[in-house]
């Protein structure tokens, strides 16, 4: 989202390294565009869309990184990467990888939340108590093996250009990590493979008890 809102200045929303996904959305809706979710992305529609445009845009499969995940799979996930995102970051420093801590790379790009590289943007960009980068790739579903690619890819840009010879290692969080995953994972140093689980916990409130009082 925000590449394109650096690509399309005159038709976006201001914002800055620290603007949110969600602050973002508010934006564009106070602009008078439209907003509508799908079962798997946000859509960010200019105004004037037609209706028609959009049964089109949900009728098409778009997130080819999740095409192991089956349509009768409905287990709560994270229905949007941006939740999955912003839940591990800002619970970074509770998170161990190897035994030890975690906090965000931060620089002048950012707070390493979808950190800038010149091969795209990483989802989360983190060190450990070491300073060993660690490089999250997220997918709210279940992740094929492509993702290897994917991850790779940023690990190859953070170790040329800010590792200085120290390790990177790579982090994929999905839902389910599919078995063709599992097995590459085998002949690819430095990552791992973590599954999220997603819980709630209703406590029952009981009414007041008698007449309440004021107290002077």
């Amino acid at each position: 989202m925000k590449e394109w809102c650096r690509q399309n200045i005159g038709e976006a929303p201001q914002f800055d390294v620290k603007t949110t996904s969600q602050q973002l959305r508010r934006a564009f809706t106070r602009m008078g565009w439209v907003t509508e979710e799908t079962e798997t992305q946000v859509l960010i529609l200019h105004p004037g869309t037609p209706k028609t445009a959009l049964q089109a845009i949900e009728n098409e499969d778009f997130d080819l990184e999740d095409q192991d995940t089956p349509d009768s799979d409905r287990e709560t996930v994270f229905e949007l990467e941006w939740q999955l995102r912003d839940f591990i970051a800002h619970n970074i420093e509770s998170q161990r990888l190897d035994g030890k801590s975690l906090r965000l790379y931060v620089d002048s790009q950012g707070d390493g939340i979808e950190y800038p590289t010149g091969v795209g943007r990483i989802d989360i960009l983190a060190l450990d108590s070491d300073d060993t980068f660690v490089v999250y790739e997220l997918k709210r579903g279940r992740v094929a093996d492509k993702a290897i690619g994917q991850i790779s890819r940023y690990m190859g840009w953070v170790q040329k250009n800010l590792a200085g010879g120290r390790t990177v290692k790579g982090v994929i969080v999905a839902k389910v990590i599919s078995q063709h995953l599992r097995h590459a994972i085998v002949v690819v140093p430095n990552v791992s493979l973590f599954e999220y689980q997603v819980a709630f916990t209703l406590n029952q409130i009981q009414e007041a008890d008698g007449p309440s009082t004021v107290e002077a």
